[in-house]
Parts: structure tokens; C-alpha cells; sequence
């Protein structure tokens, strides 16, 4: 009698400790139970949050080249923050490095919005998910996309619930050419701010920049960029001991660079969203001009060893970017052209016969005029990049446009005005809830 009394005993404290013990411990056992079984997923780690019920850093196995897998494998990091498998799932499409998602209270915004599960997937080519061997012919608009088919196919078997993408920038690119590779595999994308550019020198961002906001704000943006060009035999010194300082270096000239920050300083003031106020006065000392040249268009963007190479890469291929009208400086350039910039001064020597190939382009627009899958595009006004922003479709269904007025490139959800909010916000939760 006396041991069946201790057994009673001992199972009743089990059931006992099973009551009071926290939900989140019994579901990082089962969420490790399941994603252990995966043998394509190496090197998790638990990550501190104070966001999510649990949050994980881990690796998976990617091909090179998802066409043929023979040519080999690198292995892709991915963040996941745990809410519940019977939750919906966010997966963020990043089109750079994945660090800053390491934080513990970084959360994407839909996932916030929604109490969404978070996976987000750094994009090959980039911090800890680049290959041994940079073969940069696997580094393709097709494989990025098969690399997020191959995570969400991976993880549906853990979360069977509604599925939405989502990116910014680059990532809402990436976004956008993940749904036109694999349209079905998730319910809704909502790319924010992302281009879609139609050559390596698209064109449109130009004109744009000679409409946006008001003629009063356009003249002072360029007087301040005339300004630090006047200045530019005072002001170089100052330009060449900075970048000796910080050990930059570049494949131009130094006074070729600093022509180009000059006219870069345009797009870059207006994606950000610059106050007008912040603009020096033509009168203003050196030092000042200087400061916020350097503020808006540092000199980094142009040096040879940018932490973007990849980027450059993708953009002179596939992606596509923007020029500068240089017609209003031209008297006091250093250069004769802009023309052909980002292959001359951002890829070495090796890279600069790569082609821009115009068939991705082609590709998504004929997916976007086709078809009328469930997407959200959020676009700032005042951003460049609404230049070549999908703006231009009509009489679609399910495919909304927002742009949030006077926004940059920072336009969010929760950054448009509250009438838009709100229907952005139903429009999911209806999508979600069918």
C-alpha cells in the first residue's frame, strides 16, 4: 500500500507541475521537438525577446542554384519568432542582412499587428548567409525567390495557418518577385516601398525629383547642392582628410566623388524625408555645409569596399536603379557624365561587363496584369522610389495601392493617416479571417 501511495503522490505532483508551468516552456519544447526533425536546419540557438514567446536563430541548407543542386549548397539564416502554431505567419522576405532582427525587441510590424509568428529570412549573398565560394552567376532574382519557397515549404509543416510576405525596400522587391516566382505560396504580400525598375538606369526618378513637393522646397534642396559645389576647392580638403581618416577608397577620382555626393544628396534628402528646415543657408560656414552634406550623402555610399557589393550586383542584373540629371550642375562638375555610375564606381573591374537584363521586369508586370492575387503595396510620396513604385494598376480586385502623403521612404502601416490605417488593417484581418 505504501508504494502505491508514493506512485499516486508522484503523479499527482507531475500533473500538478504540469498545470503550473508556463505555456511558452511547454511550447519551446514542442517547437524544438518539431524543427529538430528537419535535417536541412543546423545550428539553432535561442534568442533573448522580450516580443515574442520564443524567438530562434538557425540555419538552413540551401542549393546555389535551385535548377541544379548539383552545383552545390550554402547555408541561409533564419530568424523565427514563436507565437503559436495556430497563428498566422509572416514571413520577411529581407533583401539585405538579417542582424538587426537579432535584437530582443525587434518585431516586423504585421507580426506586431496581427500576433503573427515571425520568420524572417536574411537574403543569400548577404553578412552570414553568403557562400564560401561567391559565385556571383547563382546570385539571381529565380534563386532568392526558390530560396523563400524552400523556407516556406519548410515551415507550412509547422504552421498551416494563412501566410503573408512582406519586405521593405529591397525586401518589398523581394517580396514582389517571390509572389511572381510562387504566387500561391502564400495568401497576402505587403511590400512596402518597393520598386520595380524597368533598366539599371530606370528613367523615372528624375522627373520625379523635378515635381516632388513644392517648387519653393525643390529650389532650396538644388540652391544647397549648387552651394557645396561653388564650395567644392575649399570644401575638398576637408572631403579628402575624412575619407583618408576613414581608410576609404574609391575607383574614381576624389573630386569625382564628391560630385557625385553632391548630386546624390537630392534623392537621398527626399527618401529620408529631410526636413526643409534642417537645409543650411547659402551663407553659412563651411563647416556647416559641409556637416550636412555629409549627413544626407556621406561618402561611404561610393567606396570600393561597400558592404552592398552584393546589391550592386543584383541592381546592375536584374533590379535595376536610378540616374541623376546632372543638366542644372554641369558648370560646375568635375565629371562630363553620371552615365553608367553605378557599374564604373560600385562594381571592381571584374563585374563591370555584366548585363542588366530586362526579363524580371517583364516578368512581374506580366503577373501583376494577369493575375489579382491578394497584395498591398505602401509607397511614401515624397520617396524617389514611388518613381518606379507599382502605382500604375487599375480596375484590380484584390491588389491595393497606398501612398501616404508627404511620406518617405519609412511609410509604414502605422505612418499613414488613421482612415488608411484602418482599412489597411480590416483588409487584412478580412483576408486573414476567409
Amino acid at each position: 500500500m505504501k508504494r502505491i501511495q508514493i506512485n499516486f503522490i508522484g503523479w499527482l505532483s507531475i500533473l500538478l507541475f504540469a498545470a503550473i508551468m508556463p505555456s511558452s516552456l511547454l511550447a519551446q519544447e514542442s517547437f524544438l521537438q518539431k524543427i529538430e526533425k528537419n535535417t536541412s536546419i543546423t545550428g539553432i540557438k535561442s534568442l533573448e525577446t522580450n516580443r515574442f514567446s520564443e524567438k530562434y536563430v538557425m540555419f538552413l541548407t540551401q542549393p546555389l542554384d535551385h535548377r541544379h543542386p548539383e552545383k552545390g549548397t550554402f547555408l541561409q539564416r533564419i530568424i523565427v519568432g514563436h507565437i503559436g502554431f495556430d497563428r498566422p505567419t509572416v514571413i520577411v522576405t529581407e533583401g539585405y542582412g538579417a542582424g538587426y532582427a537579432l535584437r530582443p525587441q525587434y518585431r516586423e510590424e504585421i507580426s506586431d499587428l496581427f500576433d503573427a509568428n515571425m520568420i524572417f529570412v536574411e537574403h543569400r549573398y548577404f553578412l552570414e548567409s553568403t557562400p564560401d565560394s561567391c559565385d556571383w552567376q547563382y546570385l539571381t532574382a529565380e534563386n532568392s525567390a526558390g530560396d523563400l519557397h524552400f523556407v516556406t515549404t519548410t515551415f507550412k509543416t509547422l504552421y498551416s495557418g494563412k501566410w503573408i510576405s512582406t519586405g521593405i525596400s529591397k525586401g518589398g522587391q523581394t517580396s514582389l518577385l517571390y509572389r511572381a516566382f510562387f504566387p500561391d505560396d502564400v495568401d497576402i504580400s505587403v511590400p512596402y516601398v518597393a520598386p520595380l525598375c524597368y533598366d539599371l538606369e530606370d528613367g523615372r526618378h528624375e522627373p520625379f525629383l523635378q515635381q516632388v513637393s513644392t517648387k519653393t522646397d525643390r529650389k532650396k534642396v538644388e540652391d544647397f547642392q549648387l552651394e557645396a559645389l561653388k564650395r567644392k576647392d575649399s570644401l575638398l580638403p576637408r572631403f579628402q582628410k575624412l575619407c583618408t581618416e576613414r581608410k576609404h577608397t574609391f575607383r574614381a577620382p576624389l573630386e569625382d566623388i564628391y560630385d557625385f555626393c553632391v548630386l546624390e544628396y537630392s534623392f537621398a534628402f527626399w527618401q529620408w524625408g529631410t526636413l526643409i528646415s534642417q537645409i543650411p543657408e547659402s551663407s553659412a560656414s563651411d563647416e556647416i555645409i559641409f556637416s550636412h552634406l555629409l549627413a544626407i550623402s556621406d561618402p561611404a555610399y561610393f567606396a570600393a569596399d561597400s558592404p552592398n557589393l552584393s546589391f550592386f550586383v543584383q541592381a546592375t542584373h536584374e533590379l535595376g536603379y536610378y540616374g541623376y540629371d546632372i543638366t542644372p550642375f554641369k558648370s560646375y562638375l568635375s565629371i562630363e557624365t553620371s552615365n553608367d555610375y553605378l557599374r564604373h564606381l560600385m562594381l571592381p573591374k571584374e563585374l563591370e561587363a555584366i548585363k542588366f537584363d530586362k526579363k524580371l521586369s517583364k516578368k512581374i508586370i506580366r503577373f501583376l496584369k494577369k493575375d489579382d492575387p491578394r497584395m498591398i503595396f505602401i509607397y511614401g510620396e515624397n520617396d524617389p522610389w514611388t518613381a518606379a513604385g507599382v502605382t500604375w494598376l487599375k480596375k484590380k480586385n484584390n491588389i491595393h495601392v497606398f501612398i501616404e502623403p508627404d511620406g518617405s521612404h519609412l511609410a509604414r502601416i502605422g505612418s499613414m493617416p488613421e482612415a488608411e490605417k484602418q482599412k489597411i488593417i480590416s483588409l487584412i484581418k478580412k483576408w486573414l479571417a476567409e
